[in-house]
């Protein structure tokens, strides 16, 4: 069995509005489609991130660097591969990070692979803990109207969502939590409730605001620091306050997870399998964390994370977008099953999905 060909397929798709974070702005959703055929006709596809800035370089990188590496290669030799395409990144000069996505997106397409070969679905070719998931969605963004927030929940329970992780760290503590804080009362006690500050706030605004919502069921706090710091600050959020802490979907390596575990920096890892160097090196992040008592979970990409958080037993809970801040998620992937706050994880050999064919012809970008 050998690699024959690589595919990749950029999909562009604009939002209708502008959807604010701490100190950041989207105005379209985007992805890559990587597709590898081999000579027994079993192909391996897969789409990964949200790049729309770079995802063309992402691309070039796959077809003009990492295909003639692997062209001719077993495909079942993922761990091989992987070490092979790592050596792109020794050049100090270009961005790693770029080149490191770059190999979360073949490595994603060589597990299906394998999963394929097996007849497996890819939890449990990894174990398989889970069936079934937690669904929350990642929302509450910024807008002049509080009343949004309300209205934005209702949305998630008609979508049989458990949950939402809303956008904080722009504002003051204090705004913050009162945002916090209607969406508790509005949602209830049941409801699934995270605070993401996207590296927004200091040490002690980050403090003052776990004060503030600590009596409203608040499940965690998500990348409360600016990165300059983070390690030890987020420790002392830890210690502080007693609410649990994640982070790590901005680390592109299991070395990062490594120092945030040793640092007592988070108490839930999201590692992002798309940003991080695909299911290979998730996978040895998720060794470590069950090591160490720490929760997996993973930063948004339900494509990919309800087969690895199914594979493991500390999972949290799968994460997805509004249909309109993610229009990809809820029209390219065509046999998702969401019910009762829910996300059955597909039963279907490899990654299990099945792609919308006529949202892919519509969006592709050409260039």
């Amino acid at each position: 069995m050998i690699i024959n060909d690589i595919k990749v397929t950029a999909l562009e798709v604009p939002l209708n509005k502008t959807y604010k974070g701490s100190y950041y702005s989207m105005t379209k959703r985007a992805t890559l489609i990587t597709e590898i055929s081999t000579d027994d006709g079993i192909n391996g596809i897969i789409y990964n991130g949200d790049e729309p800035e770079e995802q063309l370089e992402i691309r070039n990188i796959i077809l003009n660097e990492i295909s003639p590496i692997i062209k001719g290669l077993n495909p079942l030799n993922v761990e091989m591969i992987w070490e092979k395409c790592f050596y792109l990144t020794k050049n100090i000069l270009r961005n790693r990070s770029t080149v490191i996505k770059a190999i979360s997106c073949v490595d994603s397409a060589l597990w299906d692979i394998v999963g394929k070969k097996a007849n497996m679905p890819l939890r449990q070719l990894w174990g398989s803990y889970h069936d079934e998931l937690p669904i929350i969605a990642i929302g509450g963004y910024y807008s002049k109207n509080l009343n949004d927030l309300n209205s934005e929940i209702e949305d998630y329970q008609k979508l049989g969502i458990s949950g939402c992780k809303m956008k904080i760290g722009s504002a003051s503590p204090e705004e913050d939590a009162k945002r916090f804080i209607q969406m508790r009362k509005f949602a209830g006690e049941k409801f699934i409730l995270i605070a993401d500050a996207n590296q927004g706030y200091g040490e002690q605004e980050a403090i003052e605001f776990c004060n503030l919502v600590r009596d409203y069921q608040i499940d965690w706090i998500e990348e409360p620091i600016e990165w300059i710091i983070d390690r030890q600050s987020l420790k002392s959020i830890r210690y502080k306050t007693g609410i649990a802490v994640a982070a790590g979907q901005s680390e592109i390596s299991r070395q990062g997870i490594l120092d945030l575990i040793n640092n007592e920096s988070i108490d839930i890892c999201n590692f992002d399998a798309s940003w991080g160097g695909g299911p290979t090196e998730w996978l040895k992040v998720a060794g470590l964390c069950e090591s160490n008592s720490i929760h997996m979970a993973h930063h948004e990409e339900p494509q990919i994370s309800a087969q690895l958080l199914g594979s493991v037993n500390k999972a949290k809970y799968i994460e997805c977008f509004h249909p309109d801040r993610d229009p990809i998620f809820w029209n390219l992937l065509e046999n998702k099953k969401i019910a009762n706050g829910k996300y059955k994880i597909p039963n279907l050999p490899g990654w299990g999905i099945t792609l919308n064919n006529d949202f892919i012809n519509k969006y592709k970008v050409t260039v």
